[in-house]
């Protein structure tokens, strides 16, 4: 690399210098005032949390599709369907080990006429009296409940008018199971619950392990958790204005109790160093301004870069999935603001005390510890080609299963057979078929001179039935204003088959556009199962411009902030790697099950059609964290020094410890979300949780270094003319307090390469 381009110089930039300049004194006006900052975040943290709970809205996974086959078919439901086919339904099953359920007529009738009393319910279904609502063996029945709206929203203490309505019949020995909705309702709410106290307990942890003192592991977390719960309360409030899915506040939770660790570690740890430097101390609301001003400035770029790309899931077109990407990025923009504040205020308050009540001797203290990183530099530094052989491999042998991902919608069937909803799902499979849990609802939207001819009745009818992969087909019935003919359409294969999916495609696509043809009519397909499968295939086709915008969007940002066009294609490039390698773990357990059962999912699901969106954006953005940390260090050093290998090795040593340590905690975190009980949370959680492990070893630790190793001096070119074109935005300020620690430790260089 010695004939690569020289780098380009960088003057003191006015407008960076005073930038730092206000986050230095941000950071010393937060230490010498922190009983004010401290009462500040109380004050926002109560109200926040007092006006979630009075005004606060409901999470529930509602969109909408518009322009497509489903969307236009429940328009037209809600604007000319009889009471009969409008609100949410929910299936409430019943079933008798013995006799039949016409021996429970009484037990039934009390039921049905309890359960039409309840609030919200427009309609309920007597199966004694509904063609097709018993199985053949007359042992189980399907009670179908309208609501006005998704009853998933509704408060728990719902369920005991359930309970009640239908007490007569469990008494009689009858099982009673709630299916959709009203089963999602039931769920056990706890385990999100013990997630959290899980992953605060490994961070008190590692936090003790890295710090050595109580005062300075309890700061990080302090930070996290009052930022959190800020940010959620925060979230709560805007869900009463606007639809977010239920997944929103368990991702905000992980993103939010993650990255606020994280940011508020990077902070103390560099405060401490400061502290304990020989060379030119500081007094402690000094420290805390010099460690603002520089791993201060590198967390605003992080928390950007993450809400960047979580922002960039707007592009899909799809209000939920952005809505989702608002959440995560709401707790990670609250936490970035916690950790710039209320982390200062609380070091302010310990002083020199920072290690008061130690518990053991901090790792990041000099030592041997410490040189075991300036080791690994070197050894990295002379087989730069070898390691980066081997880290490639061992991502792309990661990444392999990810070709054969499947997408779908995982339905109740992968519940735990402890919950209410998977039993009911069970039931109906076994008593009248699989596809019974995935019907189709079919709008025909005809003018009035076809609407009444048994004609296009029968030849509707027939049409359906003949389509290959179809169990069962109602008879069309008219609206009550005779502008729809309306029918329920039973895949022979449930809901997650593709076979089912396949027959949605057939029945838009060929079947209805024939049986139509001479009536001038439309038809469309829709419900539950043709709106999850056709969300499926619309985030199919835009999950390509989510990865174009979000590549994009971080290569300008750490090519701003680096002022190098191979740094930033590079991190673009080794964070697909990772992505990769998240993706082929996430399919090997859930699609191919490989360990899914010690995870609670019995038995291959598709995965979840939003999950790889989801997905791309988070650790992309995650991983452009520690891709900031470990370069802002690297970049700091290379201006003192203008020697590249020496750099990469003092960026290394400097930064590998933290990292390490936020990476086992944001793991942590991130891992015991897999108790939560949505499937689809568990996804999210072992995919994040791996990539955070792959990304702070083999790429922040083992690609990273051997690649810059390699490039050289090439590493920081940056064409003059881009240079004039592009803002200034220093990850640790050209102007900070004190000379940068990393260019000052005593590493030797690993190469012959002098300044």
């Amino acid at each position: 690399m010695t004939n690569a381009p020289a780098p380009t110089q960088e003057p003191d930039r006015p407008e960076a210098s005073a930038d730092v300049g206000r986050l230095h004194r941000l950071g010393r006006w937060c230490a010498r005032r922190p009983w004010w900052v401290l009462g500040t975040w109380l004050l926002v943290l109560l109200a926040a949390l007092g006006a979630d709970r009075a005004w606060g809205g409901t999470y529930d996974d509602d969109f909408s599709l518009p322009g497509t086959s489903v969307q236009t078919g429940a328009d037209l439901l809600d604007a000319h369907g009889s009471v009969n086919i409008r609100g949410t339904a929910a299936q409430i099953v019943l079933h008798t080990g013995t006799g039949s359920l016409t021996d429970q007529q009484g037990a039934v009738d009390t039921a049905v006429a309890g359960l039409k009393q309840l609030p919200e319910v427009i309609s309920v279904t007597d199966p004694l009296v509904t063609p097709g609502a018993v199985s053949a063996d007359g042992a189980t029945g399907i009670v179908i409940v309208r609501f006005t709206q998704n009853p998933a929203r509704f408060e728990t203490s719902y369920l005991h008018g359930v309970d009640d309505a239908v007490q007569g019949l469990r008494a009689d020995g009858v099982q009673v199971e709630y299916g959709g909705p009203l089963g999602q309702l039931a769920r056990p709410k706890a385990a999100d619950r013990l997630s959290e106290m899980i992953g605060l307990a490994t961070a008190v942890i590692v936090l003790l392990a890295g710090f050595g003192s109580l005062a300075a592991a309890g700061f990080p977390l302090l930070t996290a958790v009052v930022g959190l719960l800020s940010g959620i309360s925060l979230l709560g409030l805007l869900a009463a204005a606007f639809t977010f899915g239920n997944a929103a506040p368990t991702l905000a939770t992980m993103m939010g109790l993650g990255v606020g660790i994280d940011y508020a570690l990077f902070l103390v740890t560099r405060h401490r160093r400061l502290l304990r430097d020989k060379d030119d101390p500081a007094d402690p609301a000094e420290a805390v301004g010099r460690a603002v001003a520089t791993s201060g400035r590198a967390v605003i770029v992080a928390a950007a870069t993450v809400t960047v790309a979580l922002g960039g899931l707007y592009a899909s077109g799809v209000n939920f999935i952005g809505t989702l990407g608002i959440a995560a990025g709401l707790t990670v923009v609250i936490a970035a603001v916690a950790a710039l504040t209320l982390t200062p205020a609380l070091l302010g308050i310990a002083g020199r005390r920072i290690d008061r009540w130690r518990v053991r001797t901090p790792v990041d203290e000099p030592g041997d510890t410490a040189d075991t990183w300036h080791r690994w530099a070197a050894t990295v530094g002379r087989r730069p080609w070898l390691f980066l052989t081997v880290g490639t491999l061992v991502l792309g042998v990661l990444a392999i299963p990810a070709a054969s991902m499947r997408l779908g919608h995982v339905d109740n069937g992968a519940d735990p057979t402890g919950y209410t909803d998977r039993r009911a799902y069970d039931l109906i499979a076994d008593a009248f078929g699989p596809g019974t849990n995935g019907q189709f609802t079919i709008v025909a939207d005809l003018d009035d001179a076809h609407t009444g001819t048994g004609e296009l009745f029968a030849t509707l009818h027939d049409a359906l039935a003949a389509s290959p992969g179809v169990a069962h087909v109602t008879t069309p019935v008219v609206s009550d204003d005779h502008t729809l003919l309306v029918s329920t359409v039973t895949p022979d294969t449930g809901p997650q088959e593709r076979a089912t999916s396949d027959l949605m495609h057939r029945l838009e696509n060929d079947t209805l556009p024939h049986a139509l043809a001479d009536s001038g009519g439309h038809g469309y397909v829709t419900g539950v199962t043709a709106a999850q499968l056709t969300f499926r295939d619309v985030v199919v086709d835009r999950l390509p411009v989510i990865v174009a915008v979000v590549v994009a969007a971080a290569f300008l940002l750490l090519l701003t902030v680096f002022r190098s066009l191979l740094v930033a294609l590079k991190a673009a490039l080794l964070n697909l790697l990772s992505i990769g390698a998240a993706y082929g773990v996430v399919v090997a357990v859930f699609q191919w099950g490989w360990g899914g059962s010690l995870f609670g999912v019995d038995e291959p699901v598709p995965v979840e059609s939003y999950v790889p969106m989801m997905m791309f954006a988070i650790v992309f953005g995650l991983s452009m964290d520690y891709e900031v940390f470990l370069l802002s260090r690297i970049r700091e050093a290379w201006l003192h020094t203008k020697d590249n290998h020496l750099s990469v090795a003092n960026g290394l040593a400097g930064t590998a410890r933290v990292i390490t340590c936020a990476a086992l905690i944001m793991t942590s975190v991130f891992l015991a979300f897999l108790l939560s009980t949505n499937v689809v949370i568990k996804m999210l959680a072992l995919g994040l949780g791996v990539s955070v492990i792959v990304d702070a070893t083999l790429v922040r630790l083992v690609l990273v270094p051997s690649t810059m190793y390699l490039l050289g001096r090439a590493n920081w070119w940056l064409p003059r003319w881009l240079d004039r074109l592009l803002p200034h935005l220093d990850p640790e300020g050209p102007g900070s307090a004190t000379a940068p620690d990393a260019a000052r430790a005593a590493v030797p260089v690993v190469s012959g390469e002098q300044p």
